[in-house]
Parts: C-alpha cells; sequence; structure tokens
C-alpha cells in the first residue's frame, strides 16, 4: 500500500529552523514527485514546495523561497523540507504528498494543476516566541 508519513514538526521560536522528513513506503520515490503543503487555521491549504524525482527540479512559492530547502535520498526513500529563518506565519499543519509525476512541470504538483493522490497525515510546526 502506497503511504506517505511525515515527521518533524514541533515548537520553534522566530529565527529558528526545523527538518521536516516525509518518508514513502510501498513505493519508491524514482518517477514520483514529493510536495510538501501547509493549512493554517482559517486558512486554505497551500503548496509550498515540491520536487520532481526523476530530473531534481524543485518549485517554491515565494513566501518561502530563500529560507526553505526541499531535498531527497533515494537510498532513504525519504524527502526532507529543509526550513530556516522560520517566521510566525510559518505556524501550519505540514503535509507531504505523492503523485505519480513522470515528466512535466513541478509546478504543477504544487499549484493544484496536478495536484498529488497521495497523503500523509501531516505535521504542527508552531513558530512562536
Amino acid at each position: 500500500q502506497l503511504q506517505v508519513a511525515e515527521s518533524g514538526g514541533g515548537l520553534v521560536q522566530p529565527g529558528g529552523s526545523l527538518r521536516l522528513s516525509c518518508a514513502a513506503s510501498g513505493f519508491t520515490l524514482d518517477k514520483y514527485a514529493i510536495g510538501w503543503f501547509r493549512q493554517a487555521p482559517g486558512k486554505e491549504r497551500e503548496g509550498v514546495s515540491c520536487i520532481m524525482n526523476v530530473d531534481g527540479s524543485t518549485y517554491y512559492t515565494t513566501s518561502v523561497k530563500d529560507r526553505f530547502t526541499i531535498s531527497r535520498d533515494n537510498a532513504k526513500n525519504t524527502v526532507y523540507l529543509q526550513m530556516n529563518s522560520l517566521k510566525p506565519e510559518d505556524t501550519a499543519v505540514y503535509y507531504c504528498a505523492a503523485r505519480y509525476f513522470p515528466r512535466g512541470l513541478i509546478q504543477y504538483l504544487c499549484d493544484g494543476t496536478s495536484p498529488p493522490r497521495h497523503w500523509g497525515n501531516g505535521t504542527l510546526v508552531t513558530v512562536s516566541s
């Protein structure tokens, strides 16, 4: 059964860092794309960052560029989201999600054009002093 599971959330002070992990099981990342999405209280879910495993292409939403970095470790079948310089507005439940994605523009996974098919349960990130 194809599953993804997030870990690494928690409470961090403004300006701090966290690394989220997305472990895939039941499939290998080979021709899949993984996205990180978040939903803050009272707001719609948004695509934060996505990565296409075939060529390593990435996408970041404007608000996290130069602060967040998405990466993959194929040997561990895991995708990471390194979050630096965290701000209170980054507080949200963060979800990872997967879709079979052998070609195309990786932005489409994040912006809803080609939405993910498989979702994790989410991990809470709270940025507060």
